[in-house]
This record gives C-alpha cells, sequence and structure tokens, in this order.
C-alpha cells in the first residue's frame, strides 16, 4: 500500500472500508422506525388493525370516514328497490360488498374447495396484444376478451347469467435449504367452468388476483411521482441486476397517460380511479368516470336489466358517495410496528438488508406537501415498496400484459402492517394469486429480479430464517 493511501484521513478511511461491505449494521431501532405512516399511524395490533381512521384524523373528520366506512361495509342490493341510496348491484358482479373482499379491510384469499364463488379472488380476462386495439390497449392497458369483458364475474341478478364459475387447484413443489430445511410451495391452476356466455376465445390470458389490503393507500397516493421515478433504472445503470420502472396508465378524469401506482401490476393512478373501477367490476355499479354496466355487446340479458340511477340521471354510485368512500380509503391508518428493538428483530432486518430486499421494498419515503388529504402531507412513511415494476419471473407470470407490465412484471408490495395479516382474517394468503400460505412460501417464490435476494434466503439456516421472520412480521 502506498503511503498516500496511509495519509487518508479518518473520515475518508471510514468510507474506503464501508465501500468493502455494503450491508448496513442495524444494532438498533431507527428514530421514529415504529411509526410506519408518520403521524397518521394507529397504534393497534388485533383483527380490527387495519380498520382505524389516521391517527391525525380531526373528530369533525372522522365523521366523513365513518360514513364512508358505512358504504364500504354494507351490501348493496338490487335494483329497483326502496333502498335507493345502495341499489344497482349487478346484473353481473363478483361479490355486493367491497368487505367481503376485502375481509376487515385486510387481504382475501382463493376459493377453498366447495366454495360457491371466489369472492375475495378475481379473475382478470385479455386477449394478446394487437396493433388495431391500440386506442383501447391505451385507455384500458390490455385487449379486453370479446364476450366476457376483462374480469371474469361469477354472480349475476336473476334472469342474468353469470360469466362462469372459478375454482383453484394446486400442485407441489418442494425447495430445500441449505441445511436440508425443506418447504414445500404450492403451484395454482385455475379451471374456468359453467360458461354463462359460451365458449372464450381461444388465446384468452387468465390471471387470478387475490384482494390486497386496504391499509395506507393515501399515503401511497401522496408520494410525490418525482420521488417513485427517482427509483426507475430500467436499464441497470448501477449493474445491481436491479431494473424497477413505472408503469403507465390511462387517468380516466385527466383523459391522459400518467404514472400508475395501485393493483398488482401498478394498473391504477390513483385511489378515487381504483374504487371507481372496483365498484364498477366487482359490483356492477355505474359512477360518473365510468358510466355504463360492465355488460359486453354479446350480454343482452346484463345490458335490458334494471339500473339504480336515479331519476335526475344520477349514477348508482353518486359523486357525493364515492367522495365517501375515496376518504374512507385514503385514510384506513398503518398500525405501528412491533418489538422494532428486539434483537431477533434487527438480526432479522440486517439479513433483510443482506439479501438484498430492500433494492425493491424501499424502506421510506416522505409523502407531499400537497397530498389530497391534508393529514396525509409531509409524513415519513416506511411502506416497503417503490410502487414499481419488475420481473419476477417465469414462476409468478401470468403471461398477461397489462399497460407497460409484461407477464414478470408486479408491482413491488408494500410490506407495512404484512405481519398482522392472519391477525386480521387467518385466511389471508400472499401474492397477487393467494399461492403462498405464510411468509417464507412468498420469499421463496421470488424469481427474475429478485433470484438472487432469494438464493441468499436459502443459505439462511434455521435461527436466520426465525430472525428473517420475525422482521417481517414486526413490519
Amino acid at each position: 500500500m502506498s503511503m498516500s493511501l496511509l495519509r487518508l484521513s479518518p473520515l475518508l478511511l471510514a468510507l474506503a472500508l464501508a465501500a468493502c461491505d455494503d450491508a448496513p449494521r442495524f444494532t438498533q431501532a431507527e428514530p421514529g422506525e415504529a411509526l410506519s405512516g408518520g403521524q397518521a399511524t394507529v397504534q393497534r395490533s388485533d383483527r380490527n388493525a387495519f380498520s382505524l381512521p389516521s391517527a391525525n384524523l380531526s373528530p369533525e373528520r372522522r365523521l366523513d370516514f365513518a360514513v364512508g366506512n358505512s358504504f364500504f361495509r354494507s351490501p348493496w342490493v338490487i335494483a329497483p328497490s326502496t333502498t335507493t341510496a345502495r341499489d344497482g348491484l349487478g346484473p353481473l358482479f363478483n361479490t355486493n360488498a367491497c368487505q367481503n373482499c376485502h375481509v376487515r379491510d385486510g387481504r382475501g384469499h382463493p376459493p377453498e374447495p366447495g366454495d360457491s364463488n371466489a369472492v375475495s379472488m378475481l379473475v382478470r380476462l385479455s386477449i394478446p396484444d394487437q396493433p388495431y386495439y391500440a386506442q383501447v390497449i391505451e385507455r384500458l392497458g390490455v385487449v379486453p376478451e370479446p364476450v366476457y369483458g376483462t374480469q371474469l364475474q361469477d354472480m349475476a341478478v336473476p334472469g342474468v347469467a353469470p360469466e362462469g364459475k372459478v375454482r383453484v387447484s394446486y400442485d407441489s413443489q418442494t425447495v430445500t435449504f441449505k441445511d436440508g430445511h425443506q418447504v414445500e410451495l404450492r403451484r395454482p391452476t385455475l379451471q374456468i367452468t359453467q360458461l354463462g356466455y359460451g365458449p372464450m376465445h381461444p388465446d384468452t390470458r387468465f390471471s387470478a388476483r387475490i384482494a390486497p389490503p386496504m391499509i395506507g393507500l393515501g399515503l401511497l397516493e401522496a408520494i410525490a411521482e418525482a420521488d417513485i421515478l427517482a427509483n426507475e433504472d430500467p436499464d441497470d445503470r448501477n449493474h445491481d441486476g436491479i431494473r424497477g420502472r413505472a408503469n403507465r396508465v390511462w387517468d380516466d378524469a385527466q383523459g391522459k397517460t400518467v404514472v400508475g401506482r395501485f393493483g398488482w401490476k401498478a394498473g391504477q393512478p390513483n385511489v378515487n380511479q381504483q374504487n371507481v373501477h372496483a365498484f364498477a367490476g366487482d359490483m356492477g355499479l355505474t359512477s360518473t368516470l365510468l358510466s355504463k354496466d360492465d355488460c359486453t355487446p354479446a350480454q343482452v340479458d346484463c345490458l335490458a336489466a334494471p339500473n339504480g340511477d336515479g331519476a335526475d340521471g344520477e349514477k348508482e354510485v353518486s359523486d357525493n358517495l364515492l367522495r365517501l368512500v375515496t376518504f374512507y380509503t385514503r385514510n384506513l391508518g398503518v398500525p405501528a410496528r412491533r418489538d422494532v428493538a428486539a434483537p431477533q428483530v434487527l438480526t432479522g432486518k440486517n439479513l433483510f438488508y443482506q439479501a438484498g430486499c430492500q433494492s425493491c421494498h424501499t424502506p421510506q419515503f416522505t409523502t407531499a406537501a400537497d397530498a389530497a388529504e391534508p393529514e396525509l402531507a409531509n409524513q415519513v412513511i416506511r411502506p416497503y415498496s417503490d410502487l414499481l415494476l419488475h420481473d419476477m419471473g417465469p414462476g409468478l407470470s401470468d403471461e398477461r400484459t397489462e399497460f407497460a407490465a409484461n407477464g414478470q412484471d408486479w408491482r413491488t408490495p408494500p410490506l407495512w402492517g404484512i405481519g398482522l395479516s392472519q391477525t386480521v382474517s387467518s385466511d389471508a394468503r400472499f401474492l397477487h394469486d393467494g399461492r403462498a400460505r405464510d411468509l417464507l412460501e412468498a420469499v421463496l417464490w421470488h424469481g427474475g429480479e429478485a433470484q438472487a435476494a432469494r438464493d441468499q434466503v436459502l443459505t439462511f439456516n434455521a435461527e436466520q430464517r426465525a430472525a428473517l421472520l420475525a422482521f417481517l412480521n414486526s413490519l
């Protein structure tokens, strides 16, 4: 070593040594780390942990939250009905209340054998992109299946045939850790039966999607677009193997393409539009933004069925009702973390970073000053997501495009609250189609850009596996 290197200042020497070991070493909790949602964080860890309003909502604002909550939870009915504020269900639908899918505002699960309906799992449909569908693709992100549209609805009002029934079966495969520990993974196969309107297009693409948790959506919406785009690296300029990129999707209200951030493939741009499309696709409810029922031209009985529009032409989901539900879904608080300073949790956090998981699961953002709700502005939040698309490999591919996402691309799901998922709902499952029964299975399905992280995890011994899971369960 040259004498010039030996004369480095202590600071430069420390930096040089640090460059040899990029993995952070956490020996104590970071300041404010337990407050995953900033000042909006809620202090609850029981089965209702996902159903509380942002902690910094005023009493007056909590009234709007409570009204929005009532419309989120209560069932809609078939039109015409004396219950005019909640009529118009269908004609085709998957469920009659938002809460049926997002159980206690948490995540859904695939249907079990013998279930009559899928309920908290739906199936997206499309056919391969074609150049002459360019305008359709620009606005919908996909080319709809000609008869069944973009989503299979397995329930219908009397006089209208449901589109079909969804069943799921599984094949198993075994993954072995370096120390010999084995984990059985399930690979799902969809079966669509009892088609109500004839055969589907022979090239139909199917994508099963369980309902994601509802917490923190307003905080994710409040992250500045520039902060999301700052993490894009589609050409892997830093040579870390991670090529995150934002989805570019259609904004119905603005009439233009914007950055997507919601949904399993980041196919929706904001909370309001996510709600509008869920009302339309899941419950067959019209609104100002989507003013027609989700019937295709081939579904004659669906088109002829009564609707719940008001006498003055107001849609089934009125503008005011939509405002209240959107306010509710923006302000569902994120639970505080537990045991952030526990030695095992800190060990697991170090292992999380050692494996490189934080390259996609970005720990921290600060929300913008111009957030849609003032309570959500200027908050230091810890969602553990970059909201970008990443290639997760062929094992998780649904072979279905969605705007800029291809079959292997999935948005990094936020990890906040994930350790409470099965406390909120014991049936909760993980990954987009619910194939993973626990968090370790979910990790082991990672491929593509996450393959190196998965391979690192496979070297962990029993103590390290327990520590990693303790960290994830603390989120």
